[in-house]
């Protein structure tokens, strides 16, 4: 084989894993921005015990085609109290049970599904009329682009397999299973994604070129990379949710490393996973992921326990560092910059208040007096802030502008303000309900403290999604954004309306806390439309908002 055609078939192969990369993405954020709010509802109801948990992180998983995707969503839960650490492990443990899942429905060939699934999934996305229906047709595009670049695979790798080169380099991947394993787990941690390297791993299997050892050992250590991922994207997270995310780690990759050694050593145990190599290799992934989870779940409790005494929060001896603002004086005479100045410290203005969010909810089933002076505490410096935004703009009009900055000035100012009233909705009118309960001894009835909290959870997901539009500025986005904003208002008077049947029964709980659930739902409400309006000026230049609501 020519050198020319080797590097030919080399670059064949590394688009066709490209795309395979990018289309499990594609499914993945067509299931994010279309379903999100539902699956993190899904995931907190499922800590009732810890089968449930498994199944309900199984299929998320299977819905998000990543195990890592719901290791971050459930990180967020376990960091707000809002699961204990062992159900979190267990949803991840089901969670990697359904990565594996995904793999077994993807390596089938079915060439009929490529053409029904591109011609159906783009109509829907062109001609869909919401955003839930545009993200149906982005999902199915990328079910068929995987498809596609699994045989886009098969195709490239064809001329290889009698190649002697390739035969050397492969043979010496089934004698070294070590070097096998690494290489899957720096493969799947590289491309972020074990579902993408343990599919690439099957078909190469499937074509006759990994031996079916090397291929067993890439997939086991894709297991490992795969847990690796999520440990470094939560690195910095809560205490509570990094002890999750390293007992599945130790748990996956420990026992990947297990089952390396035992193929090692009982090479035949793979014949009995399957008849050709390529249902060997996904087979193995599949029974090791089902073995570990019926293995570990009865011990999720003693293993978060047991990690809970190695790992332990360490005091700053230096104190926290200071903060300092992103409005820099000096730059008052340069506009762009000093405009992007503001637009940083509107992001941190952001995200505190969305650290409000997550802890001011807690607060209605245990007041703590800590957690509530910190709210305050933030809400003050998010005053101070929004003034000296005010400040900052008003200094640079001085100076003077061209008119595209002037308005983008006008824009940042009504964001600052917007989200100054999301503070005090928070600070002055969800910490004060919060503290009334605690006062009056009063519990909201069980099924609308669920309400309460499946709306917070709503909104918390749209608070995120306008920290992004913020910093992406992306149209698609800012449109799904505002589009929230009336889903969010029906859900409210849905409950509300839910509110009053409970008072029409006669409930003892509904009737005491009456005003403090509706107050709650419309704080709530109002924290998600000062979000929304994030996504206005960028609708409005692009030319997707109307002027006017009124006919």
């Amino acid at each position: 084989m020519s050198e020319p055609h080797v590097l030919q078939i080399l670059i064949h192969i590394g688009g066709a894993a490209a795309l395979l990369i990018w289309a499990v993405r594609l499914v993945r954020t067509g299931v994010e921005r279309g379903f999100a709010a539902p699956m993190r509802i899904w995931l907190r109801h499922s800590a009732r015990n810890r089968f449930l948990a498994a199944a309900t992180g199984m299929g998320a998983a299977v819905l998000l085609q990543s195990a890592t995707a719901v290791a971050v969503l459930v990180s967020n839960f376990v960091s707000k109290g809002g699961l204990a650490t062992a159900t979190g492990l267990a949803i991840l443990l089901g969670a990697d049970v359904g990565s594996a899942v995904v793999t077994q429905l993807l390596v089938v060939r079915q060439p009929i599904l490529i053409p029904l699934l591109l011609v159906v999934g783009v109509t829907v996305f062109l001609r869909g009329e919401g955003s839930n229906t545009r993200q149906v047709g982005r999902i199915m595009i990328g079910l068929a682009l995987i498809f596609v670049s699994l045989d886009m695979i098969r195709g490239a790798t064809e001329p290889m397999i009698s190649n002697p080169g390739t035969q050397a380099v492969m043979a010496y991947l089934g004698r070294d299973l070590l070097t096998a394993f690494v290489i899957g787990a720096v493969f799947a941690w590289g491309v972020h994604s074990s579902v993408a390297a343990v599919l690439l791993f099957v078909t190469l299997a499937g074509q006759s070129i990994l031996p079916v050892p090397a291929a067993a050992a890439m997939i086991l250590g894709a297991n490992l990379g795969g847990g690796f991922i999520a440990f470094l994207l939560t690195y910095s997270a809560p205490l509570a949710s990094r002890q999750m995310i390293m007992a599945n780690l130790i748990l996956r990759g420990g026992g990947a490393a297990l089952a390396a050694f035992l193929i090692a050593a009982m090479p035949d145990l793979m014949s009995q996973l399957g008849a050709t190599p390529a249902r060997q290799a996904i087979n193995l992934h599949l029974a090791f992921n089902v073995v570990l989870a019926v293995l570990a779940l009865p011990f999720v409790g003693p293993v978060t326990a047991v990690l809970s005494y190695f790992m332990v929060d360490k005091p700053n001896p230096n104190g926290a560092m200071t903060i300092s603002s992103a409005l820099d004086p000096a730059l008052l005479d340069r506009p762009q910059r000093a405009i992007d100045c503001a637009a940083r410290e509107l992001l941190g203005m952001g995200q505190k208040i969305e650290q409000m969010l997550h802890a001011v909810e807690p607060l209605y089933d245990q007041w703590s007096a800590a957690t509530a002076n910190m709210v305050a505490d933030q809400d003050k410096a998010i005053k101070q802030t929004h003034l000296d935004i005010k400040l900052y703009l008003a200094h640079l009009g001085q100076k003077g502008m061209d008119e595209e900055l002037s308005r983008r000035s006008m824009e940042l100012a009504s964001i600052s303000s917007n989200l100054d009233s999301a503070s005090d909705a928070i600070a002055r009118i969800m910490l004060e309900l919060a503290r009334r309960l605690d006062m009056q001894k009063l519990q909201f009835s069980p099924q609308g403290r669920e309400e309460i909290r499946d709306f917070s959870d709503r909104v918390q997901s749209n608070v995120q999604l306008a920290l992004n539009v913020m910093m992406n500025q992306n149209p698609a986005e800012a449109r799904e954004l505002v589009a929230a904003k009336e889903k969010v208002r029906k859900v409210e008077q849905k409950l509300q309306r839910s509110h009053i049947g409970r008072l029409r029964e006669g409930l003892v709980e509904s009737i005491e806390t009456s005003n403090i659930h509706q107050e709650t739902l419309r704080a709530l409400k109002q924290v998600n439309t000062a979000f929304s309006m994030v996504g206005h000026p960028i609708l409005q230049k692009s030319g997707d908002l109307l002027k006017s609501r009124l006919a």
